[in-house]
């Protein structure tokens, strides 16, 4: 019986252990999911800016003189300013919208691992495509009530920050929206702050140094050749962008959705089972079948099912941590173990 299955509810070191091994069991579904939506939006990025920047930048840019002509007729016309300034915009819309639908489908696929299914990353990607506008709502007042608490006294900002951590996988896994998720985020971290907040910033921390190690990475690459062609320049940052999307995205996921449901698991001792069908988790045993015996969480290392031999292995998910005083149900006088 491994670790992970135990009957009590995980510490911070156990909630970011059971995170990491989620995330590199399901590496290359988790790794589909950002890439399918990340890189035609950072390919489309470059597009936009090459051809919403001023002609004189191509010079600049090289080091050579830029064209007196090019700059004269940017002097005399700033709607190039604009069209350069409008190209960005658009393009943090299109970074928010693939960075928000990527960030839930990777928090759906890592509940269902988590819950015993097997994530796929159509129907996660799917799932939260049905509720992108739910999604991006809850994202945008988050992140302004955070912005605003911030600018306030910083000290809302960050208590905002914390309270809001669970935000989408309530979303996602309760259908809660709007301020209802918001809601139901604060009431479960409530009591929880800070380990809810240190785990927070251990996990941006750890992923926000993969980040800064491809952006070195990038970043040195530009003082070569490469440096010299401003096309070159973009799509070797599109590209060091993707990669870190790809490697961060899932696993600040991961950690977050196992700290979803340990709060769950201490504050309400919720019904796996029926989580589990609300969520649409793709069963891999008899566990999470939608007919037949429903057989509760493992019982701990050594222990017994009140007189009955623990179920098999196969018929229990991997990472179930049931709420504290769980007793394991009667099983069925019928009940033939698998051989």
């Amino acid at each position: 019986m491994r670790a992970e299955q135990q009957l009590r509810p995980l510490n911070l070191g156990e909630i970011l252990d059971v995170g990491i091994k989620i995330y590199m069991r399901n590496a290359l579904t988790l790794f589909k999911i950002v890439a399918v939506v990340v890189v035609p939006v950072q390919f489309l990025s470059v597009i936009i800016t090459l051809s919403a920047l001023p002609d004189f930048f191509n010079s600049a840019f090289s080091g050579t003189p830029p064209d007196p002509a090019q700059t004269e007729a940017f002097a005399e016309d700033p709607s190039q300013l604009w069209t350069f300034f409008a190209g960005i915009g658009v393009v943090l819309l299109l970074s928010f919208l693939s960075s928000t639908l990527a960030t839930g489908a990777s928090f759906k696929a890592v509940g269902t691992a988590y819950l015993g299914g097997v994530p796929e990353w159509r129907s996660s990607l799917s799932f939260v495509a049905q509720r992108l506008h739910s999604v991006l709502w809850v994202s945008f007042l988050s992140t302004l009530f955070m912005l605003l608490g911030l600018v306030a006294c910083i000290v809302p900002g960050v208590w905002l920050y914390a309270s809001y951590a669970v935000v989408l996988p309530a979303l996602l896994t309760e259908d809660a929206r709007g301020m209802e998720a918001l809601r139901r985020s604060f009431q479960l971290v409530k009591g929880r702050w800070w380990p809810t907040f240190g785990l927070m910033v251990l996990s941006v921390i750890m992923a926000g140094i993969v980040g800064q190690i491809i952006g070195l990475i990038a970043t040195g690459l530009t003082f070569t050749p490469v440096g010299d062609s401003i096309v070159a320049t973009l799509v070797l940052n599109a590209l060091a962008s993707t990669v870190a999307a790809v490697l961060t995205t899932p696993f600040v996921a991961a950690i977050v959705s196992v700290l979803y449901f340990d709060l769950r698991v201490r504050k309400e001792g919720f019904d796996l089972q029926l989580l589990a069908q609300r969520i649409g988790a793709t069963a891999t045993g008899p566990s999470l079948a939608p007919a037949g015996p429903v057989w509760g969480p493992p019982a701990p290392p050594g222990a017994a099912w009140e007189g009955h031999a623990e179920l098999p292995p196969e018929n229990q998910p991997p990472y179930w941590p049931p709420p504290p005083g769980w007793k394991p149900p009667p099983l069925p006088g019928d009940y033939q173990p698998p051989r």
